[in-house]
């Protein structure tokens, strides 16, 4: 997959089927988006990726800069689904003051080369956020290409959207992420060192340590699994301070895997968060610690298997 970021002077050859969005979250609307842009590759199209390289939220301080899923958790799920090119156009105040129309006729059309685009209908852009599907279907007969708007989906009587799927992560309400987004709330990264107290206690565990940018769930202990190298492991996590033992305000991601048993120390892994089991809380000793990290495992170990 070919990823272009920061650049506004680039040139897709072939003709190509554009999805635009933020993709924050890259939940159940997403993937029917770009479902249409993949079937584009049958009519000999490569299927793009539109998207910028930083939160709009964070750009026009509207919100924060936390999200779903950070940009190297984009690119990879991207990669997975068979998209051929990610451009994450830079966002600035150049950029931002493009005319819609100049966007469309210059960026979409010209740049990207695009024979067919793909959007939701609640779609903005441009300078003042003034462009829109009406727009992109109001252009499409001069500049040649086709478009297919598609309509917003709902679980449960609800839109899905990447607000209310950040609303229910914010509340640990795992159960409503996964219908929202098709699969669990997952996070990546690089198992790194912690201080070995799993291991002292008979419970080993492994550290992953989020980006700031990463939006976590409260903070708590989780039933999970965990993913390596397209092996899926039972987990129990704890998101979160280690407040018994330590004194630091440094965030961790922290997880007992029961049928592993080995050294992943720099190994990349997924973990997903199925359930959120009770808040993290400080112990008065670290043996009342260890009693209710048994309780935990063994609460664990139901949950795993009604899961099975």
């Amino acid at each position: 997959m070919q990823i272009i970021r920061g650049l506004t002077d680039f040139k897709i050859e072939q003709k190509s089927a554009v999805a635009i969005g933020k993709f924050d979250g890259i939940h159940k609307g997403h993937q029917e988006l770009l479902s249409y842009v993949l079937k584009q590759k049958e009519k000999g199209r490569c299927a793009v990726v539109f998207t910028f390289d930083k939160p709009a939220g964070l750009f026009f301080k509207t919100a924060g800069e936390k999200e779903l899923t950070p940009i190297e958790e984009k690119r990879r799920f991207f990669e997975k689904m068979g998209i051929d090119i990610v451009i994450e156009f830079p966002l600035n105040k150049e950029t931002a003051s493009i005319p819609a129309e100049a966007f469309v006729r210059d960026v979409v059309s010209g740049k990207m080369n695009a024979a067919y685009i793909v959007a939701g209908s609640d779609l903005s852009f441009g300078a003042g956020g003034r462009g829109n599907s009406h727009l992109l279907v109001a252009m499409s007969r001069q500049l040649g290409y086709e478009v297919c708007i598609i309509d917003k989906i709902f679980c449960e009587g609800r839109e899905i959207s990447s607000s209310l799927a950040r609303e229910e992560v914010e509340k640990g309400n795992m159960e409503i992420v996964e219908k929202l987004l098709g699969r669990a709330y997952e996070i990546t990264g690089s198992v790194q060192n912690g201080k070995r107290l799993g291991r002292k206690l008979g419970m080993p565990t492994i550290n992953l340590y989020p980006g700031e940018d990463k939006l976590l769930p409260p903070n708590g202990v989780y039933y999970s699994y965990v993913t390596w190298e397209d092996q899926k492991y039972r987990g129990i996590t704890n998101v979160g301070l280690k407040p018994t033992v330590n004194d630091t305000l440094c965030v961790n991601v922290e997880t007992y895997l029961y049928d592993f048993d080995g050294d992943l120390y720099g190994e990349e892994v997924t973990i997903s968060l199925l359930h959120y089991k009770r808040p993290e809380m400080k112990f008065e000793s670290v043996d009342a610690l260890k009693n209710q990290m048994r309780r935990d495992l063994e609460d664990g170990i139901i949950y795993h298997n009604t899961k099975s």
